[in-house]
């Protein structure tokens, strides 16, 4: 059952200040406001109203604010603002009612807020590495079709090797046939994807020493196949404590990889995944099943699995086989975590 605190606080957050909305536990508003996005102005709140219920959405500056916020011995809700259709729909929507409205959902009860757990600040640093690894990586694949395809526009090709070795095979084809004056117009870009390839490889090499170094249960995970360094670092950072879920099975559900529901008498509808949680530990995961179905991936049970799904054809079959397998790779991946055991690729029948 819920218990109705002293105080609920509730705080719609922005990047200079927040929207504040105090009440009591008579559900009476004692307190409206805006307060300071400082730390020394949160400090001074958790004096005025001590041991309060503070509900506050997922944001930019919800982690370490729900991190002050615990430290300091309250009660904090993060509430996923997903969930939240009451507020987000609102005709009168703004910052005052939406602070208005979380501590009424706060107060009377929690799980009508669908509570988000942020992780530590020791994970958040760790997978920021990765973060910005993926974003130099996106950035570079920009700037590569960018100039593949201004050069195609003047009638020149160039042929698409792998990143990293892009620029160098782009200089070499266009001195090769005499593009001079086109090497040097595209010769800016070029630097840059070459300072884009240096730094992720640095990332790289950083990724590799964090796994070597802090978190040598890598080394587990990487033994499925599929499984690379940088998926298996944010699998750990993301998840942190592999004991959190009462069935393996369960993280699935957890990273978004099972399907909605909407039942209704007799209709039960097939609907798509529900795409909560972490979407970029969701992309790796699928992006390695993908991998693990492709023309590279080795013999395995979980190949095996998908190319079964596969073979049952229907809409969309490739595409529900990798989330089926990425569902698979996250379940097979917290129990080789939990129990410390290695995963064997293939599994005597029983």
């Amino acid at each position: 059952m819920n218990t109705i605190p002293t105080y609920t606080v509730a705080l719609d957050l922005g990047d200079l200040k927040h929207a504040l909305c105090v009440m009591n536990a008579a559900g009476e508003i004692i307190d409206e406001c805006f307060i300071p996005n400082k730390r020394e102005d949160l400090e001074l709140l958790s004096t005025r109203y001590p041991d309060a219920r503070i509900a506050f959405e997922v944001g930019s500056h919800s982690p370490w604010i729900s991190r002050l916020f615990e430290e300091l011995g309250h009660e904090v809700i993060v509430a996923n603002p997903r969930k939240l259709r009451v507020i987000y729909t609102s005709d009168r929507k703004s910052d005052e009612s939406d602070a208005r409205m979380l501590a009424k959902l706060a107060r009377l009860d929690v799980s009508l807020l669908h509570p988000v757990q942020h992780g530590s600040e020791r994970a958040q640093r760790d997978l920021l590495q990765i973060k910005l690894r993926d974003n130099l990586v996106r950035q570079r694949v920009d700037v590569i079709s960018a100039v593949r395809f201004t050069l195609k526009s003047l009638g020149v090709r160039l042929a698409s090797p792998k990143t990293s070795c892009f620029a160098k095979r782009a200089r070499l084809t266009l001195e090769a046939e005499e593009h001079l004056e086109l090497l040097a117009m595209i010769e800016p870009s070029l630097q840059v994807i070459d300072t884009m390839t240096k730094q992720i490889r640095h990332f790289d090499k950083q990724i590799d020493l964090l796994c070597e170094h802090c978190y040598p249960e890598t080394a587990r995970l990487r033994g499925i196949r599929g499984i690379g360094p940088i998926t298996a670092l944010a699998f750990i950072l993301t998840i942190e404590d592999p004991h959190r879920f009462g069935k393996a099975r369960d993280v699935g559900a957890y990273l978004g990889l099972v399907p909605k529901r909407d039942q209704s008498g007799k209709i039960d509808k097939a609907l798509g995944i529900g795409k909560c949680g972490n979407a970029y530990l969701r992309r790796l995961l699928v992006g390695s099943a993908q991998y693990l179905l492709g023309p590279f991936g080795e013999p395995c049970d979980l190949r095996s699995s998908g190319e079964r799904l596969i073979a049952r054809g229907g809409r969309g079959a490739k595409k529900k086989a990798a989330v089926a397998t990425a569902r698979k790779l996250a379940v097979v991946m917290l129990t080789v975590w939990k129990e410390k055991s290695e995963y064997h690729q293939f599994q005597e029948a029983a």
